[in-house]
């Protein structure tokens, strides 16, 4: 039945409206219909993001007019089309919500053609991932080749990200993670050097490797004080997340001395021109090198769509190495 001929769909919803990865239950919803613009993704694969689970625990809301379903990026076939897009393209999208379903309705210009070859499982760890490292390492953080890139939480997907589009730009690569078992991951994801937080003090392991010019720190709360520490004279911190708390001291004389600057944002809630903008820049400079093989992030484990939940809780572990990905058929 095509998606035309039926009218609901299963998704995944958050019981209660927020709650623990065990509120996340299969439900029926309408298959959405695409408005101007828009294409129709038959969804067969969606990639979970740390977003996700701040969404399901009532900390990030999706931005107004956004499906309330979870989900910022998937790959499957366009059925129905719009833009540069036909019946049957294969496209993974970068979205505002929706992904944990069945079928998604997103902007025609924030899809890109899947590789030839490339499975929807792979595909489905590109927009997310690819978008953020690109906003804010490439524009906000303006890394250049021969420049260092320092990566904290180096082993999560726009960790494992951030290190192979840095490396394949030409920069070097200093990666931290927590334990000895992530630190040499990042190593073998092409990291120059690698950092056990756990055991070694990661500004002074930067700085007797000459310091570093951009920071990409997810975690925030106490280490502003190390990356800034870290940083060359003219360095950029910036902000994807703050899973370490959410509140820095700044010491501005510091800052002035270094003429650090300290930028960060979030992708979600940009403006639908600014993110065809991004996937026109993506598709020009970074899709190359993913055609090359040079930028595939892992995955480390799939689910069935239906299990949802099964698959926050790993996520939610943290040993897991890149993606986490749910297979929707």
């Amino acid at each position: 039945m095509s998606p035309l001929e039926a009218e609901t769909m299963t998704a995944i919803a958050i019981e209660g409206g927020k709650g623990p990865a065990s509120a996340l239950k299969p439900e029926r919803l309408p298959i959405p219909k695409p408005g101007p613009g828009e294409i129709l993704i038959r969804v067969r694969a969606a990639g979970i993001n740390r977003a996700d689970m701040a969404q399901r625990m009532g900390m990030y809301a999706p931005p107004p007019g956004a499906s309330q379903t979870m989900g910022l990026e998937v790959a499957g076939e366009v059925v129905v089309a719009a833009g540069r897009w036909k019946l049957g393209d294969r496209v993974c999208a970068l979205l505002a919500g929706g992904g944990y379903a069945e079928y998604v309705a997103c902007d025609a210009r924030h899809a890109l053609p899947i590789p030839e070859g490339m499975g929807f499982d792979a595909a489905a760890c590109l927009p997310e991932t690819i978008f953020t490292v690109f906003a804010n390492v490439f524009e906000g953080g303006a890394l250049k080749a021969g420049e260092t890139l320092m990566v904290h939480g180096a082993t999560s997907g726009i960790g494992v990200t951030a290190i192979q589009m840095a490396k394949t730009a030409g920069a070097r690569v200093i990666a931290t993670g927590r334990g000895a078992d992530k630190a040499k991951t990042a190593l073998a994801l092409g990291a120059d050097i690698a950092v056990d937080t756990t055991t070694e003090d990661f500004a002074a392991v930067a700085k007797a490797a000459g310091g570093v010019d951009v920071v990409l720190d997810m975690v925030g709360g106490d280490y502003f004080a190390k990356n800034l520490d870290a940083l060359k004279m003219g360095g950029r911190i910036v902000y994807i997340a703050a899973q370490g708390g959410g509140e820095i001291t700044v010491p501005i004389f510091r800052v002035m001395m270094k003429r650090a600057i300290i930028t960060g944002s979030t992708l979600r809630a940009r403006e639908a021109e600014e993110k065809a903008r991004l996937a026109v820049e993506i598709e020009r400079i970074v899709w190359p090198w993913v055609l090359a093989g040079k930028v595939a992030p892992p995955i480390d484990k799939t689910f069935p769509l239906e299990e949802a939940a099964a698959a926050h809780a790993h996520l939610e572990a943290g040993a897991h190495v890149g993606k986490v990905i749910l297979l929707a058929g």
